[in-house]
């Protein structure tokens, strides 16, 4: 399994979104967001994404260097239509005019729709919370086949389903979030299906059911034949956030929704409230009040199986301080689809050893 350090896959993505048509900003976009999920310890959500990205390209179905549409300018509410452009730079892009908006207005309510595939929703709570803003999102996902089955069905029904949340630390703006809450509905989120698959190990017992409606732990099925579910997490309390994030960014945010004819595409609608702290009193008590409930939280005894109580976000700020010193892994069935996506650029072997090689001490 290969090892590499994030200024390597950062000039390697640089390199493959530059290919795909992509100007300047829009890769340093792509590129952050992708290297920093898997600093993050979110592989499922990083550089391996690039293959399926790829594939999206070539069906038409991604549009690089796309211009949003503005639906609805009014007041604190912003609807922007993606028109399937590269996600992490139309979903950012609109959680950037989210915050502005929320400065003027104290909140903003954001309805992005039709985007390809946004990536980690934490990037953009992250972003929120650098500019002093709380951040909520429910998240669909479209266009494909559904992924989830909900409580009761032996069948998918939906798809994975995102939902974030955060608030800013106590360090004032560019500090980053107190607490960061971004969780697929699923047990697992597809894309840590994939790496399994892709590493030959089995998933979590209780994530999947084949196509039978049999709990498996067998990733096989659900990536390579295209059959079976996840399981949403929690029961029927994790089925019915997917139903509401489903509804939220689909019914009501007007994105493309899971009953709708599909494509083949990774289409996300996001709608997120975006809240400036400071207008709703003293900046400072509030995140005060933050940090003492982290502390109340903290004060227990960690449970039999536990070394230390953990809060939102803690383990993934962890996963990048030990990733950013010893390098990220991508298994080798990742690697070499990565290497395939982007031989259909007409990138050569070389071209990609040499921009990991001159990148990387470790490759």
């Amino acid at each position: 399994m290969p090892k590499f350090t994030p200024q390597s896959l950062h000039a390697l993505t640089s390199l493959i979104v530059t290919r795909m048509g992509s100007g300047r900003e829009e890769t340093q976009e792509v590129a952050d967001h992708l290297v920093r999920a898997n600093l993050s310890g979110h592989d499922s959500h990083g550089v391996g994404m690039l293959p399926a990205y790829v594939r999206l390209l070539q069906d038409g179905l991604l549009v690089p260097n796309q211009t949003p549409y503005t639906v609805v300018d009014a007041g604190a509410l912003l609807v922007i239509d993606a028109r399937r452009g590269f996600g992490q730079r139309m979903a950012a892009d609109a959680v950037r005019r989210a915050i502005e908006r929320a400065r003027e207005t104290g909140a903003c309510v954001l309805a992005l729709r039709n985007s390809s595939h946004v990536g980690r929703i934490g990037t953009y709570g992250e972003l929120a919370t650098r500019a002093g803003m709380a951040f909520t999102a429910f998240v669909n996902v479209a266009d494909h086949r559904d992924v989830q089955a909900p409580w009761g069905c032996a069948e998918p029904r939906l798809g994975t389903n995102p939902f974030c949340t955060a608030v800013p630390g106590p360090g004032g703006e560019d500090a980053g979030p107190a607490l960061l809450l971004d969780m697929a509905t699923t047990t697992i989120a597809a894309g840590k299906a994939r790496v399994a698959y892709n590493k030959g190990v089995p998933v979590p017992e209780g994530s999947l059911i084949d196509a039978g409606g049999q709990a498996t732990n067998d990733p096989a099925g659900f990536i390579h034949d295209h059959t079976g579910a996840l399981l949403s997490f929690g029961r029927h309390k994790g089925s019915g956030l997917a139903v509401m994030c489903e509804i939220m960014a689909g019914a009501i945010g007007g994105g493309q929704r899971v009953d709708q004819p599909v494509q083949g595409g990774i289409l996300n609608s996001m709608l997120a409230t975006v809240i400036d702290l400071s207008r709703l009193g003293d900046a400072t008590a509030i995140k005060q009040g933050i940090e003492a409930t982290k502390a109340h939280i903290r004060s227990s005894r960690a449970a039999p199986g536990f070394d230390e109580v953990l809060l939102p976000g803690e383990p993934e700020r962890r996963a990048a301080r030990q990733r950013e010193q010893a390098g990220i892994d991508v298994d080798d069935t990742t690697w070499r689809d990565i290497r395939e996506a982007a031989g259909k650029l007409g990138i050569t072997e070389a071209e990609i050893d040499r921009t990991v090689g001159a990148n990387s001490a470790m490759r």
